[in-house]
Order: C-alpha cells, then sequence, then structure tokens
C-alpha cells in the first residue's frame, strides 16, 4: 500500500537516448515513493531542467551533445550545492569515476546494473549517502596515488591514438619532435604501458581517452 504521508523522490533523467529515459522512466513508475518530474537530452537542457523543476535526484549520463554531464553536474552545482546527483554510464574507468565524482556525483552506475542497483542507490543517496561499485571503487582505490597524465600528455596520446607520428604530432603541437618523444617517454611511464598502442588502450580503459 503506497503511503501518501510521504512526498515522493522527485527525479529527473538526463540522456540523449530518447528509449533509454523512457526505459528508466518505466521503473519509476513502478515506484510509489518516486516520480519523474523532468527529461533533458543535452546537458545545456539539463541545467535549464534543474533550475525549474530543482529535482530531488538528477539521473545523468556523461557523454551528451554539447555540454558534456560532468561539466552539467558543475554548473548544477554552482547555483545549487545541495543537488544530488548519481551518474548513469558505459565508462567503466576510474579517471572518469573520479572526474564525475569531484564534481558533485554522489552516485555511479554503470548502465549494465542499472536493473539491479539502480532504485536502491536513488534511496540511498537522497538518503545522503554516497554509492559507486565495489569494481569500480577498487580501480580508483588502485591508481589513487598514479601521476595524472598533463595536458599537453593528453594531446599527444589523443594525437597517437588517431594514428599519428611522432612528426607528425610534433608540427601539430608546434613543439619539436625530441619534445614529443619526451612526452611519450613520460606518458608509457604513467601508464605502465609497453608501448604506444598499450598505452592508448589503457587510456581508453581508465578514462583519460574517448574515441567515440
Amino acid at each position: 500500500m503506497k503511503d501518501t504521508s510521504l512526498q515522493p523522490i522527485r527525479i529527473m533523467t538526463v540522456d540523449d537516448h530518447h528509449v533509454f529515459r523512457e526505459g528508466v522512466g518505466a521503473m519509476l513508475a513502478t515506484q510509489g515513493d518516486m516520480e519523474l518530474v523532468a527529461e533533458a537530452s543535452t546537458g545545456e537542457q539539463a541545467v535549464e531542467m534543474f533550475a525549474i523543476h530543482k529535482p530531488d535526484i538528477t539521473l545523468m549520463d556523461l557523454r551528451l551533445p554539447g555540454i558534456n554531464g560532468i561539466d552539467a553536474m558543475s554548473l548544477i552545482r554552482e547555483r545549487f550545492p545541495q543537488a544530488r546527483m548519481i551518474v548513469l554510464t558505459t565508462y567503466k574507468g576510474d579517471v572518469q569515476a573520479l572526474r564525475a565524482m569531484k564534481a558533485g556525483a554522489a552516485g555511479y552506475l554503470l548502465k549494465s546494473m542499472l536493473r539491479v542497483y539502480m532504485l536502491d542507490t536513488i534511496r540511498a543517496v537522497h538518503a545522503g549517502q554516497r554509492r559507486i561499485p565495489p569494481e569500480i571503487a577498487s580501480e580508483m582505490a588502485e591508481h589513487a596515488g598514479a601521476d595524472s597524465l598533463t595536458a599537453r600528455e593528453m594531446q599527444v596520446l589523443q594525437h597517437v591514438a588517431t594514428g599519428n607520428a611522432n612528426k607528425i604530432i610534433a608540427d601539430l603541437l608546434s613543439i619539436s619532435e625530441d619534445t614529443v618523444k619526451a612526452h611519450m617517454k613520460s606518458i608509457l611511464s604513467k601508464l605502465s604501458a609497453k608501448d604506444r598502442t598499450h598505452a592508448v588502450t589503457i587510456a581508453v580503459r581508465r578514462g583519460f581517452l574517448d574515441l567515440q
């Protein structure tokens, strides 16, 4: 029996796939203590809709057209510091998870886990708790003391990922080829990678690079 004395948890979903939002909405509709109050398909819409509806919980995708999910969360929390966010994503990497948590996410869920964990995670975050999957938490802990890549190293690795040789990268970034080699040496060391291809693979898995 539904308890009408309690206000339902008001929820906004942010995802650029209509079918995915419909699926989440269908799950929420079965819960007497939850109410879907708004939907957005872009980061810009998310910021606007949050200001209008002020939901208790926002379910935020990371990959969005225009402003990405992490930037949208940061913009929302600048105006509404108490906003509670749960990231719903396909990213398993510790880097993206750490960025999301720094941007204010209180929960982090892989989309493959939604049917099992989403409803409990919403209730936990609404109650003031933080939730992150054990496998992602352990990945974050494993790399907690590791050196992060610099902005320039990220630029070099992005060009490596698209198949450019050192000389081409040097020309593109207006630096010397020796400087590119020095950056690559640092990248391989920081990522514990055997070679350039291995470095790109690790960077994609951990969330430094998004090649899609």
